[in-house]
């Protein structure tokens, strides 16, 4: 008997998986087809099939791929989408698990938006710096939009709404279509002809890609950027971004929005006004209740009301003050004069005028510059000498020397 390997089903769909999970163009592959028997699952995962003439293969998309989406799929709708297949190992069904999808023929659109956006963002188009301040109180609003769709009634209803007096001026152009860019640039290029004008609305409801492709135009973008009056741009729906919006001075996510943007909300203006006006009454008059409560402790004090006694006072304790400092002086000078007489005491014990008084005498040799004789051998005979007495001074002669 000749010898085989048996696999299991599992075994087989493991290894096909993992050949598909490790082909690099398998798991980065661009398909086209026409979306069928469609579903989208509580879980918000989306599951399809892609068929077209002569094929057909099962699809998923998970939520968090979906989420991205800018369209609801359906069935019929041709598509095209980025994804990697593998083997859904249960059903031993393979399937496309789906990370991209787009509408089939908005490829082109969208490569030529990115393109453009791109040069224009280089040429400063977007520089947030050149974007002008969107006026608070406008008093004319120029509202650029198609005159029969429901985006200048929205914009006109919220405007009379938020401020009445705010005038309107509605200049309605195509917003889609061969000649709408050419419209809205003309529109653009007359409205900055008027002084009249404080801000310029650029509008128009939701609509796919291409619906929306005037607002993509060069011709649109360059003249929003050479107005000098400020642009607001409420084109579509919050997630549609156009090249408009990246011009404008002002993204708004709606037409409504952009009209909210425009003019202030009178009422809630008038609330506020009512507030601060409360609170400034409520702050003057607590005000005004703190000085009074000042002013009636000024004058219950003891100063206020009894200022003679107040000074009488002030002589009393000046007179202490007084009688202190002419004490303090006294006794300084007493003490200065007792050490002065003891210091004077002893100068006096040591003067040699108090010795010459008690008797004694200075003998001092003439001719010799005075100076006092100290003993018997700086004598002669027949000098003259000076007696120096406490009273008085003498002249006498030396007759003779006795002892040394």
């Amino acid at each position: 008997m000749i010898d085989r390997i048996v696999f299991s089903v599992y075994q087989i769909n493991k290894y096909v998986k993992e050949t598909l999970d490790y082909d690099p163009i398998l798991q980065n592959v661009w398909i086209r087809g026409e979306i069928s028997n469609f579903k989208w699952h509580s879980s918000g995962h989306m599951y399809f099939t892609l068929k077209d003439k002569s094929a057909k293969v099962r699809c998923v998309m998970f939520k968090q791929k979906n989420h991205t989406l800018d369209f609801i799929p359906r069935d019929g709708m041709a598509v095209i989408l980025l994804g990697g297949i593998s083997l859904y190992s249960q059903e031993g069904q393979y399937q496309v698990y789906v990370d991209y999808m787009e509408q089939d023929g908005l490829g082109k659109l969208y490569a030529e938006f990115l393109k453009l956006k791109d040069r224009l963002q280089k040429e400063g188009l977007f520089d947030t710096k050149l974007k002008k301040q969107i006026p608070f109180f406008p008093t004319k609003v120029a509202v650029v939009t198609s005159h029969t769709g429901a985006a200048v009634q929205d914009i006109i209803d919220v405007m009379h709404r938020r401020c009445p007096m705010t005038d309107i001026f509605v200049v309605p152009v195509l917003v889609q279509g061969k000649n709408a860019s050419k419209q809205i640039a003309a529109a653009l290029d007359y409205i900055n002809t008027r002084s009249d004008i404080d801000v310029i609305i650029l509008a128009r409801g939701g609509g796919s890609i291409e619906e929306l492709w005037a607002f993509n135009e060069e011709q649109t973008a360059y003249a929003i950027y050479h107005s000098h009056i400020p642009v607001i741009s409420g084109i579509g729906h919050e997630t549609d971004f156009t090249i408009a919006d990246f011009v404008s001075d002002l993204r708004a996510p709606t037409p409504s929005a952009a009209a909210e943007i425009a003019v202030p909300d009178l009422n809630n203006i008038m609330d506020q006004m009512e507030n601060l006006t409360f609170r400034a009454i409520k702050a003057i008059s607590r005000d005004i209740d703190d000085k009074r409560q000042y002013i009636d402790t000024f004058l219950n004090n003891y100063i206020i009301k009894y200022p003679q006694r107040f000074v009488d006072q002030r002589y009393m304790q000046v007179d202490f003050l007084y009688s202190q400092l002419y004490s303090f002086i006294n006794t300084i000078l007493s003490n200065k004069k007792h050490k002065l007489s003891s210091i004077a005491g002893a100068l006096e014990a040591l003067s040699p005028l108090s010795i010459l008084a008690r008797g004694y005498a200075q003998i001092n040799k003439i001719g010799y510059n005075n100076n006092p004789i100290c003993s018997i051998k700086q004598l002669h005979s027949g000098d003259n000498v000076q007696l120096c007495l406490h009273d008085g001074k003498a002249i006498c002669y030396i007759d003779k020397i006795m002892g040394g």
